[in-house]
């Protein structure tokens, strides 16, 4: 059996209820320098005239081993839309994502498969939790039916308002019959460890898993803090950023609201000033295997 990209396991004969984190890979990705690093050109022109392309950066989803049950922390990007050449839309919009991205995954590199590596089938997974309901993240799905799904309300209704496709929501490979999904609202918390974030939501009722909103990169983007007992907390914080590097030096992509992903990007810095040992822990990063390694 291959091994996982990475795993994290908690120390022997510690109580915490966070048995193991992993990372897995479902694929890589190719974008652009002013997808990751930001640029002062509009989106559209930048998305349009753009040469270069990044060296392949992983498709990461997390896969959280909690003593009540497994839990993933995005699904990654599914291998149909590079074999069923009707998974994106046509026409202009079906353009638009051919220039946004190059995908790049294997037989071995599906959810399913990756989840092998663990020891695990989609069956085992309780809940999946989606940082924001773009494509590479979300492309598991159709492997989850059995599992609770849970997205912010805010993103949710992203699907609702016009042109859903366009801005990078493709309803068809979301709203898939007999899911289960679960729209969350973020309440205000008073726990001081979680400041400057002010809304969370307490997943497992232990305070292990807190869900925090880290808007920007979309609307109804979330975030996952992982607190263990023995070692050091985890940010899983989806597409905020394309590598912990460029956080933590201020420095925003090029895809999203960027005040957002400024004022969202300082709330992290100050998160991590309380938390001087947290690990953040990027979907796009090619260091976040090997930084969890080290957590």
């Amino acid at each position: 059996m291959a091994s996982a990209t990475a795993v994290s396991r908690a120390e022997n004969g510690t109580a915490d209820p966070v048995k193991a984190v992993s990372v897995v890979s479902t694929g890589t990705v190719e974008i652009h320098p002013e997808h990751a690093f930001g640029s002062r050109k509009p989106l559209y022109w930048w998305l349009l005239t753009s040469r270069d392309w990044l060296p392949p950066r992983p498709i990461n989803a997390y896969v959280i081993e909690h003593a009540k049950r497994l839990i993933l922390f995005d699904t990654g990007q599914d291998r149909a839309s590079v074999t069923d050449a009707s998974y994106f839309p046509g026409g202009v919009t079906g353009f638009l994502y051919d220039r946004l991205a190059r995908f790049h995954i294997g037989e071995e590199e599906t959810l399913t498969a990756q989840l092998a590596t663990l020891g695990y089938a989609p069956a085992d997974v309780g809940t999946a939790m989606l940082s924001h309901l773009h494509q590479d993240h979300m492309g598991g799905l159709p492997e989850l039916s059995g599992a609770d799904l849970l997205v912010t309300e805010t993103e949710w209704a992203e699907l609702s308002k016009l042109a859903p496709e366009p801005r990078g929501f493709l309803r068809k490979h979301i709203q898939i019959p007999g899911l289960k999904w679960h729209q969350v609202d973020l309440q205000p918390t008073a726990d001081p460890s979680l400041a400057p974030f002010t809304r969370s939501l307490d997943v497992m009722g232990d305070g292990s898993l807190a869900l925090v909103p880290p808007p920007g990169h979309t609307a109804g983007s979330m975030s996952l803090l992982i607190r263990r007992r023995k070692r050091s907390p985890l940010l899983l914080v989806g597409d905020l950023t394309y590598g912990a590097e460029l956080l933590v030096r201020g420095q925003v992509p090029g895809v999203g609201a960027h005040k957002q992903l400024v004022e969202t990007t300082a709330r992290v810095l100050a998160l991590k000033e309380t938390m001087s040992d947290l690990v953040i822990l990027p979907a796009h990063d090619p260091t976040a295997a090997q930084r969890l390694l080290d957590s």
